[in-house]
């Protein structure tokens, strides 16, 4: 396992990170816990996590996921695990979290990170994410932005300052951003040098064979100011696996949980899918592998979140990194991706 440090101060971090959105809903307690002690044996030093997991999130399971991760936590060092969360941004359908929450001011952002150290049993996280921005901006499958749909907000400025306060007192360590897009990493980069702020390190956003989409801008403007991808859905909602593809009634998350994961239900989804899983045959390995191995070894990645329900795919997922893609794999790859370029954006 590599290790890496996030952006120009922030944690070293495992190459491969476990995320925990399926614990409280898909797993239990003890099958969590299992599986927290099987990727912290094979290296895995790096635990994702939010105030609003497991997902899809529900009032009577929200906070389970970092509760779980807390009691575990107990029976480990706590210098030896990097640990993450992340903040709600705004939502209507959220009501339980915060009232909304409304925003991402300095009381909400106080009043989630408190709850979020008090599940988790701890004095600090390693890592403070902005789940998804305040402001306008397409998000979760959605590809175009609707000036139309412009509202009123936290600045992205008070949104740092709220910050610095945490990291001030230490109970933030790094920050970081997720389902960002360039105009806002820009801004938050640009502000924190302009006033002195916290910079973040990181930006949690999705990118897999099926959405590339990370590469066309945020690629460059991240490797330029030292910001780190974690690449969140490595297996498109487990549609790279090829299960739903050679058993449509596969158990998993998308006919477990019916309209979950609609950004998986474009055009050409499941010709990219069939073309990737016969590229994997060709070489000897499970569409699983083949996939991961791509993410795992691209260079603007910092991590790379995985999950898993049981630890023989979460034992699959982890010998991922041990499979290195060559040259000829990669065009052949490279390939498809022309031919069915990000279905799921």
């Amino acid at each position: 396992m590599d290790y890496r440090q996030l952006g120009r101060s922030g944690p070293n971090v495992s190459a491969v990170c476990l995320g925990t959105m399926t614990f409280g809903e898909q797993n239990s307690e003890t099958e969590a816990h299992s599986l927290l002690d099987m990727a912290f044996e094979r290296g895995i030093n790096f635990i994702d996590t939010a105030e609003m997991y497991p997902v899809p999130a529900r009032e009577q399971t929200s906070g389970a996921s970092e509760s779980i991760v807390g009691n575990w936590l107990k029976r480990k060092p706590r210098e030896s695990v990097v640990l993450a969360t992340k903040a709600a941004g705004p939502s209507r359908n959220l009501t339980w979290i915060r009232g909304g929450p409304l925003a991402l001011d300095a009381a909400n952002l106080r009043a989630a990170i408190e709850a979020s150290l008090r599940r988790l049993g701890t004095d600090y996280v390693d890592l403070y994410q902005l789940h998804w921005p305040e402001r306008n901006q397409p998000l979760f499958g959605q590809w175009q932005y609707d000036p139309a749909r412009e509202r009123p907000g936290t600045s992205i400025k008070a949104q740092l300052e709220a910050l610095a306060e945490l990291v001030a007192e230490g109970k933030v360590r790094a920050i970081g951003l997720s389902n960002e897009h360039p105009w806002g990493i820009s801004e938050f980069l640009r502000l924190a040098d302009e006033f002195a702020l916290p910079r973040v390190v990181s930006v949690q956003n999705a990118y897999s064979l099926l959405n590339r989409v990370y590469e066309f801008g945020i690629a460059e403007l991240c490797h330029r100011e030292d910001v780190c991808l974690l690449a969140y859905s490595p297996l498109a909602f487990g549609h790279l696996s090829a299960k739903y593809r050679d058993h449509p009634d596969a158990v998993g998350r998308i006919n477990r949980f019916k309209g979950f994961g609609a950004r998986y239900t474009k055009p050409n989804v499941g010709e990219a899918v069939e073309a990737y899983a016969a590229l994997a045959r060709c070489c000897g390995v499970s569409p699983a592998t083949l996939a991961l191995a791509f993410v795992y070894r691209r260079w603007f990645v910092g991590s790379t979140i995985i999950g898993a329900t049981d630890r023989a795919q979460l034992a699959e997922n982890l010998a991922a990194w041990d499979w290195i893609p060559d040259a000829e794999v990669i065009d052949e790859i490279e390939q498809i991706h022309l031919r069915f370029p990000n279905p799921a954006p």
